[in-house]
């Protein structure tokens, strides 16, 4: 096993603008997804966007996946492969995992959008996925240990009586786009996991089902589903330790300014 890398300050920055690149990209992808494109259509207005910034899309060709962006559409959970025959249908929620690689560095960060009038059960596990996220985020500082975040995470989603996933976790990032460490999205037993240190660069995302947190492939090798058919959302954002407030690199100035007002 490799050990958890801690970035340099010059590291920090080239992560920084790849993030910003990439909260650019998802932004994009909101305004453009619409009831009636097909999933294809989405990843080309992808990949295109990512290299007008002068990055590579870092999934496409990652363990010979095909795609530049994982679109995962109500039931399914991650990794789903776009195909021009997936149709994106009004009261669909659609999980959007994308990264770039800028300048050797990577960023990761996924978003779950609702397609124009969506239920109220699919409204509040996209919200209260996003906010187990920030749940997670208030213990993810130098001197916290691992899995003080994970903990909180499944904590917050468990509380609505959500599934956590546990077959899916987040991970280290930087020259490599999965490194060390796993990030599950929930306490395991009663280790706590690696010392926090400033300047190790993580990406942290919960993966949760409205019903239980099983899950299974499908036949393409890459699609998960919820065992149950329940309803998924994902959200995660790259991120810095600091020995304060975490930074995180994949928020839009209009999301970081909304998160200064709350």
């Amino acid at each position: 096993m490799s050990a958890i890398t801690i970035k340099t300050p010059e590291e920090i920055q080239l992560m920084r603008e790849a993030g910003k690149i990439l909260a650019q990209v998802h932004e994009a992808m909101a305004r453009e997804i619409h009831a009636g494109m097909s999933t294809l259509e989405l990843d080309k207005f992808c990949e295109e966007l990512i290299r007008s910034y002068g990055c590579e899309p870092n999934f496409k060709g990652l363990y010979d996946y095909p795609a530049s962006v994982c679109i995962s559409i109500n039931d399914e959970v991650v990794h789903g492969i776009p195909t021009a025959d997936r149709i994106i249908c009004e009261g669909d929620i659609v999980s959007l995992d994308t990264g770039v690689l800028y300048k050797g560095y990577h960023s990761d960060a996924a978003r779950t959008i609702g397609i124009g009038e969506i239920s109220e059960e699919a409204r509040l596990l996209i919200e209260r996925t996003r906010q187990s996220f920030f749940e997670g985020m208030k213990y993810a500082t130098a001197g916290k240990h691992l899995y003080d975040v994970s903990g909180a995470i499944g904590r917050y989603a468990e509380s609505f009586g959500y599934g956590v996933v546990r077959d899916l976790v987040g991970h280290g990032i930087g020259t490599s786009l999965h490194e060390e460490p796993e990030i599950p999205n929930f306490r395991k037993g009663f280790r706590r996991g690696p010392k926090l240190m400033a300047g190790m660069t993580l990406a942290v995302e919960p993966m949760i089902n409205a019903g239980t947190p099983d899950v299974c492939w499908m036949d393409d090798g890459w699609t998960v589903v919820s065992m149950d058919e329940s309803l998924s959302a994902h959200y995660e954002n790259t991120i810095v330790i600091t020995d304060g407030t975490p930074e995180i690199l994949t928020l839009t100035p209009s999301e970081l300014k909304a998160m200064e007002e709350k």
